[in-house]
């Protein structure tokens, strides 16, 4: 998650605690001691523990890959800011069973060093997430890389570039069996971040998937012109935060990928 984001984020809960009703010191969690659980020490556990389950591994047909705007999906009410909705109703729609029946494994913050990590054989020192044989997904989709645009390497547009690339071998060496959907970065609210980064990182992985390394198992899916408006700038309708889709959002990205699935598939009888 950005700064931007952070610092709206932290002023909402600010208010939010100020506003609230009177209570005594025992009704206040701030009160009471606890062990410091992050968010994303919570979903990297939950996703353990769904690939440890092996006897529901073999009906997962899709698997999403990436960082908070993948794992987002599984989010309905923003646990931070009440009232914003993000991709739970629509996943539950369309990705809950059958041909669609999936598997997240986006984590918020994730970089993609961070994901590789997360993807690594656990015989190689990484967490093994896709390392047990009964996942052997038709689809791996993929959307990474913004995270590494804030507190970047320079060049930014290499590192992002090389990041994903990186993790785009890692998942066919993982699961070689599986066609990768290569999804493009979505626009952000800063149009310069998109001109100098987002923009041409999209147009090389675009060409990286036509290359004889790739195209035998990877499509292109360019989202981001449904993300923008008619003067090329994000569509703020669609995004919560400027970066993370809202639930109108997720719906057109849904049905972007729903239309590619079917294409893919068609394709292969």
């Amino acid at each position: 998650m950005n700064p931007l984001t952070w610092s709206r984020l932290a002023a909402a809960v600010i208010t939010a605690l100020a506003c609230a009703a009177p209570a005594s010191a025992g009704d206040f969690a701030s009160s009471r001691p606890a062990a410091r659980l992050e968010y994303w020490q919570q979903r990297q556990a939950t996703i353990d523990a769904q690939v440890a389950d092996t006897a529901a591994l073999p009906a997962i047909k899709l698997v999403f890959v990436g960082d908070s705007i993948t794992d987002f999906w599984l989010l309905g009410e923003d646990p931070w800011i009440p009232g914003r909705q993000h991709g739970r109703r629509i996943w539950d729609e369309s990705f809950g069973v059958g041909q669609n029946h999936a598997l997240n494994i986006g984590i918020s913050g994730d970089r993609t060093e961070h994901l590789l990590h997360r993807i690594l054989p656990r015989a190689q020192g990484g967490l093994g997430q896709l390392d047990a044989e009964p996942l052997q997904p038709e689809f791996l989709v993929l959307m990474v890389g913004i995270n590494n645009s804030y507190a970047p390497e320079a060049p930014v547009a290499d590192s992002v570039y090389e990041g994903v690339l990186a993790v785009m071998r890692a998942l066919h060496a993982r699961k070689p069996r599986a066609r990768l959907v290569l999804q493009s970065i979505l626009p952000t609210s800063e149009p310069d971040r998109d001109a100098a980064v987002v923009r041409p990182v999209n147009a090389r992985l675009a060409a990286l998937a036509k290359t004889p390394e790739f195209a035998g198992f990877t499509t292109w899916l360019d989202l981001f012109p449904s993300f923008v408006d008619s003067q090329g700038r994000q569509d703020a309708r669609l995004f919560v935060d400027g970066l993370h889709p809202s639930e109108a959002g997720y719906r057109v990205w849904r049905d972007r990928l729903l239309s590619t699935l079917a294409t893919l598939r068609a394709g292969a009888r």
